[in-house]
């Protein structure tokens, strides 16, 4: 295996391909806008995480886990696919509201992430695949560490919200601190405080648990591969076609959205049925569980299975975020 990434000069394939679906499908813009329903399902599922929580203070230990594990990591899951709908201000016009709406949906989270993945992720598209401006790509130092090892794989992957909240730290030049950051910290920790002095113990660690869940060893966890990872195949992101998409807000639909990030996650599955030329010969994966048991098993599969672009100049950079309104 080598301990490097898969290098490739062609960059952004999504804003050429956007590009020819607008031209041939321009009925496309449509699609694109804001769903205000997206709030109600937030708020609806912050609500019904903390009254599992509740019901959770009185039953043994062993439940708390069964229960994060066998509900509370789908419901957390669905809440970063709501937060993700967030950073593109596809809930409300108003960018502020949709950082309010994030941060709500944080009070289930555990750990405050809305504002820092806001930021990083916005950045993940414009910078797709550019080492240093692209916080999804783990670091040489952290690939080379993990290997190819199914052991150290596993931990990998059982872990991954640590990696996730690390990783931005090695990409230079942003202000990572800002008052927005400041109060998402302080709503989350406040209301995790609060569970724990009123509810106890369990009812916290359900929350915390369901997001462990949520981003790591679980079959939702096989998203975190199938978005970005390759074996080989040359493409840059695939989508995700299964069930769990009714259970996850169409999140699968990982190469709609990089095409068009300005359309809202109910339109995503209507965007594949306008342009079917440009998405149906495009490798995709119906099962998130064996995407990640793969990634885990194959010894030829590691954390170096992205394709990563050399740096380009600034101007070029420059003329590809102009060209594309959609990233």
């Amino acid at each position: 295996m080598a301990l490097d990434f898969v290098y490739d000069d062609e960059y952004h394939v999504h804003i050429a391909r956007a590009r020819e679906i607008r031209a041939s499908h321009p009925e496309v813009r449509a699609l694109m806008g804001t769903n205000p329903a997206t709030a109600l399902w937030t708020i609806a599922l912050v609500l019904v995480q903390w009254g599992v929580a509740i019901g959770l203070t009185q039953v043994s230990w062993i439940w708390v886990f069964v229960a994060a594990y066998l509900f509370g990591a789908f419901a957390n899951h669905a809440l970063y696919a709501l937060m993700h709908e967030c950073a593109h201000n596809l809930v409300f016009r108003n960018p502020a509201y949709n950082k309010l709406l994030g941060i709500f949906g944080d009070l289930a989270l555990f750990v405050p992430g809305a504002i820092a993945f806001r930021k990083y992720h916005l950045m993940h598209h414009q910078y797709l695949g550019l080492y240093d401006k692209d916080a999804d790509i783990v670091s040489r130092t952290e690939g080379r560490l993990i290997g190819n090892s199914t052991l150290r794989k596993t931990l990998w992957v059982f872990l991954l919200g640590l990696s996730q909240a690390l990783r931005p730290l090695r990409i230079k030049g942003v202000d990572f601190v800002d008052r927005w950051f400041l109060a998402n910290v302080v709503a989350v920790l406040a209301v995790d405080a609060l569970l724990l002095v009123f509810l106890g113990p369990k009812a916290l660690a359900y929350i915390g648990l369901s997001t462990l869940f949520a981003l790591g060893l679980h079959p939702v966890g096989g998203r975190w591969i199938q978005e970005h990872y390759t074996d080989g195949d040359g493409q840059e992101t695939h989508s995700y076609y299964g069930p769990l998409n009714r259970l996850s807000f169409n999140i699968g639909y990982h190469t709609e959205h990089h095409d068009f990030a300005s359309i809202p996650w109910n339109n995503l599955p209507k965007l594949k049925g306008l342009a079917p030329e440009h998405y149906e010969n495009l490798k995709s994966y119906r099962s998130w569980t064996s995407v990640l048991m793969r990634f885990i098993s194959d010894r030829s599969m590691s954390t170096f299975n992205r394709i990563v672009h050399e740096p380009r100049t600034r101007s070029a950079d420059a003329t590809s975020a102009k060209s594309s309104p959609e990233q």
